[in-house]
């Protein structure tokens, strides 16, 4: 139910008069049944657009930090994520991040729609990187299409560092449906893995338009915060792990919602 007034009544309409999102392919999305939509990840903002344009309810995976907040502001927290359809998603590693991807797994099985970011983080720089490969392991043990989804000018809405956004008209283009039954069966082939996720980093790159960069956003951040080179290359190990659908929500809230969270 809050999901919903939020979309319809309160949130939605505002978003839609202020940045006028125009759509392309919307009808790629299916209509009923689970999917993944994976898309480009330039914005805080993106969690906010995604949704409000898709007519079924999105989940996304958060970081699980924001479900165990402590005072009214954490509490308040966690219970808007709960409410607008987020999952906590642990990035620890292990068991319990195979535990987080179960949860993706139980909304698709389910038939419903899953929101991931393959790049894991956002953009530092507006170009498109590496995929992580959870996308992949998911698609393919789910049995379930993969519809790009391409974000256009969000970076411009919400830069990395600033609270509130800047009004201006954003864009979405979903691509058709991506469908990876030659593969299944072979779902736990790191090969296949980077095979399926690299074939979706590439339709999002046609799709969007982006300079595609071979390399994970998370390191480019880690070295463009100073790290040397041993913290970087801890980081780059992290993100060949198994895994790896979150979304590193790795800033303070936003002025779109508490904690930049989603419809």
């Amino acid at each position: 139910m809050f999901y919903w007034v939020m979309k319809r009544i309160f949130l939605g309409p505002i978003v839609k008069l202020l940045f006028r999102p125009w759509v392309k392919g919307l009808d790629n999305v299916p209509a009923d049944g689970a999917a993944i939509l994976a898309s480009n990840h330039l914005s805080f903002s993106d969690s906010i657009f995604l949704p409000l344009m898709v007519h079924r309810p999105v989940v996304f995976l958060a970081k699980s930090e924001y479900f165990t907040g402590k005072g009214i502001k954490g509490r308040l927290t966690a219970l808007f994520f709960r409410l607008s359809n987020q999952l906590p998603m642990d990035r620890s590693g292990g068991a319990a991040s195979e535990t987080s991807l179960q949860a993706g797994k139980d909304v698709l099985a389910a038939g419903g729609l899953l929101g991931i970011y393959p790049e894991g983080t956002r953009s530092p720089d507006a170009r498109l990187y590496r995929g992580k490969v959870g996308v992949a392991r998911l698609a393919l043990q789910t049995r379930v299409p993969v519809v790009p989804v391409a974000m256009i000018g969000t970076e411009k809405v919400q830069p990395i560092g600033k609270r509130l956004p800047n009004i201006r008209r954003i864009g979405l283009i979903f691509g058709q449906p991506m469908d990876f039954s030659r593969y299944y069966g072979m779902e736990e082939d790191r090969h296949i893995q980077r095979a399926v996720t690299d074939e979706i980093m590439y339709e999002l790159m046609r799709l969007s338009g982006q300079e595609y960069v071979d390399e994970y956003a998370a390191v480019v951040k880690a070295r463009l915060a100073g790290k040397g080179p041993e913290p970087v290359r801890k980081v780059e190990a992290a993100e060949e792990a198994p895994g790896g659908i979150e979304e590193d929500r790795d800033e303070p809230g936003s002025g779109m919602g508490p904690s930049g969270g989603t419809l």
